[in-house]
């Protein structure tokens, strides 16, 4: 077998078992070799029975003299067994273990590890692993050694995956792609090497080692993905080529009702200059909520519409592009642009000649024809599968192609995963867009909290969001505080006697949902209660308050961007985060945002405390998580960027990484 066999080549893995290996992103042996270990249990002391100390983490090699089924005062069902070596007898405990006396039966020679304690005031081993030995008495693989613990799912215990990877790296053929000098100047050890130090170490230093190249190779390969897209899309040529007329968008910019930001302006030019050009543009605008992204798009649809072309506006939901759709049509007030929306619940009659179409998914499967489209915005481009933006781009001949994020990425995640886009960030907010002062609130302060909020209602005239984590109770224990939105909707109606209330959440319908925006959204409605789908495109100025329930659930990022849904008018707003965590990590994470209004900064933040699996909170997906390496690891990053680089440029070089790595085309 060689790291591209499927997992079911392996001994005993069937299609049941197939299902199962799939649900920890298993597929391959390679994937198999890459499942690294969570930590590593330390069985390496052997040491024999007369020398066994309290607390001691052991491992023995004894023979089993006894083992019975007895109930404790409790009802708790124990094994308690007596086994012995050449030094002396030792009593053993198990809980609720009772299939063990069919295993364990007395003569049996067994290895056991574990942490010895006391039982009825004598030494025992309480819970050890065990594992059976030959006539030997010497050969042990779950037991005295570092022991590697697994990621695990139902039906695939660490001990089974064990034996899987020992099976699998005896009959694999494990080649090293990398040059040596490549492998002497970052000190890495072989392909073959690393698999064996990760899945069987001598020590800890050496599983570190091991981990090391394997992380490498990790982010090596998404550096890699995102070089040879870029290099792909370089080959192409643009089908409706644009013309910029300085004059005429400078006359368009001079319309609007307020003035540039500075990295406005520095961004539009340099999509300008792309647009200009004969390759197609393929940009990344990352700007936080209210930055002015959606002007910076417009700027682009204008060119090509002076160019006689199209615009093609894509949004993830029906909320977000109906929002867009109304912010282009009063950007465009004074011009002759035609606008047309399409969503799923837009019947297509006959469009007339439109210049911008905006709309959702539906975009791609319409009946539309592209063929005069020059320039595409994909909005929250992460919410988009690969296979949704060929298509798109597939449609569109070769267009512009600018894609858009309100959440804040960290910068070695932008540069690794995005490294085929060029990147421009908005910097700075508007002027006028004020700070919004955040809080963390305890639940001792709940009932104030509510106080003042009506009041606000009254003398400020302010609406306000309560957003919930979840849209019905759960009945997961360690989800049951967790306030739901359907829940805490019925609850809030008796709190706010005097206020209307609206619910929305995404298992509404689409009717129903622009139902429950536009009474809140013409003042008809004074509090929202809501999931995070209030997270991206709901634009109301009147709205001042943002409370948020189980704050510690959402990442910064999250948390950033619903509190970007107010503080969009002339009052001063207010974000609550209420959280039963009064210390620790999370709390200090929801004090980060008391302090900062900076999305990047936060997003930094949450990568150091939180890690690359939560960045992007309860509401985002589509981001890599990295199973082995680290975003924060600068050197490792900056070091595979330079491999993959000389990669690209001098293929002879690395003439086993071509078949090593497929290109990706979008």
């Amino acid at each position: 077998m060689d790291l591209n066999s499927p997992i079911s080549d392996l001994p005993k893995v069937g299609p049941i078992f197939e299902k199962k290996f799939e649900r920890l992103g298993i597929n391959t042996i390679e994937n198999l070799f890459y499942h690294v270990p969570s930590r590593y249990l330390d069985y390496s002391l052997i040491t024999t029975i007369n020398k066994l100390r309290a607390d001691e983490t052991v491992t023995i090699h004894v023979k089993i003299v006894s083992i019975t089924n007895i109930f404790s005062k409790r009802g708790v069902r124990m094994q308690i067994g007596s086994v012995e070596d050449e030094t002396g007898k030792l009593m053993v405990v198990w809980f609720n273990q009772p299939f063990l006396l069919k295993m364990l039966y007395p003569g049996r020679l067994v290895s056991l590890s574990g942490k010895v304690g006391f039982f009825n005031r004598k030494l025992c081993l309480s819970s050890p692993d065990y594992e059976i030995l030959d006539e030997e008495g010497d050969q042990t693989f779950h037991t005295g050694r570092f022991v590697p613990v697994y990621p695990e799912t139902s039906g695939l215990s660490s001990k089974w995956l064990r034996t899987k990877i020992r099976d699998a790296f005896a009959v694999s053929e494990i080649k090293e792609y990398l040059p040596k000098d490549v492998l002497t100047r970052s000190d890495l050890v072989s392909l073959k090497e690393a698999i064996r130090e990760v899945h069987f170490p001598e020590n800890l230093e050496e599983a570190e080692e091991g981990r090391k190249r394997l992380a490498f190779n990790e982010v090596l390969n998404l550096q890699l993905k995102s070089l040879i897209r870029k290099s792909n899309w370089k080959e192409n040529r643009v089908t409706n080529k644009l013309k910029i007329d300085s004059s005429a968008i400078y006359k368009f910019i001079e319309s609007l009702p307020f003035k540039l930001t500075d990295s406005q302006s520095k961004t539009i030019n340099e999509i300008l200059k792309d647009l200009g050009g004969e390759i197609p543009m393929n940009r990344l605008l990352e700007g936080d909520v209210g930055s002015g992204k959606t002007v910076v798009a417009a700027v682009g649809a204008f060119a090509a519409f002076l160019n006689g072309y199209q615009t093609l506006i894509m949004a993830p939901t029906q909320i977000l592009a109906t929002q867009h759709y109304e912010t282009l049509n009063r950007l465009f007030s004074k011009f002759k642009l035609r606008l047309s929306l399409l969503t799923s619940s837009v019947k297509l009659h006959d469009l007339g000649r439109t210049d911008i179409f905006v709309g959702t998914h539906s975009l791609i499967h319409s009946k539309v024809d592209f063929s005069k489209v020059a320039f595409v915005v994909i909005d929250e481009q992460h919410r988009f599968g690969v296979e949704q933006r060929r298509h798109l781009v597939k449609r569109t001949g070769t267009p512009h192609v600018l894609t858009m994020t309100a959440t804040p990425i960290p910068r070695t995640v932008a540069l690794t995963t995005y490294g085929d886009l060029d990147l421009s960030v908005l910097t700075e907010m508007p002027k006028g867009r004020q700070k919004v002062t955040t809080w963390v609130v305890p639940e001792e302060k709940r009932e104030g909290a509510y106080e003042w909020m009506k009041k606000q209602i009254v003398t400020e005239k302010s609406q306000i969001f309560i957003v919930c984590p979840l849209i019905e109770d759960s009945e997961t224990e360690t989800m049951k505080d967790i306030k739901s939105v359907t829940s805490e909707f019925l609850n809030l109606k008796s709190v706010f006697i005097n206020q209307k209330l609206g619910l929305l959440h995404g298992r509404l319908k689409s009717i129903e949902k622009e139902k429950v925006l536009n009474e809140f959204r013409e003042g008809k409605t004074d509090i929202l209660v809501a999931t995070p789908v209030v997270e991206v495109g709901i634009d109301i100025p009147n709205a001042t308050i943002m409370m948020i329930e189980g704050a510690e659930r959402f990442g910064l990022a999250g948390l950033h961007q619903l509190r970007g849904r107010v503080g969009r008018g002339s009052k001063q707003s207010y974000c609550l985060l209420f959280s039963n965590f009064h210390s620790g990590m999370a709390y200090t994470r929801l004090k980060a945002m008391e302090k900062s209004h900076s999305g990047f900064e936060l997003a930094e933040l949450d990568l150091k405390l939180r890690g690359p699996g939560e960045i992007f909170g309860t509401a985002q997906s589509g981001f890599p998580e990295l199973k082995i390496a680290s975003w924060n690891n600068f050197e490792l990053i900056k070091a595979t960027k330079e491999v993959a680089e000389d990669i690209i440029k001098n293929p002879k070089k690395y003439p086993l990484v071509k078949t090593k790595f497929e290109a990706s085309t979008v």
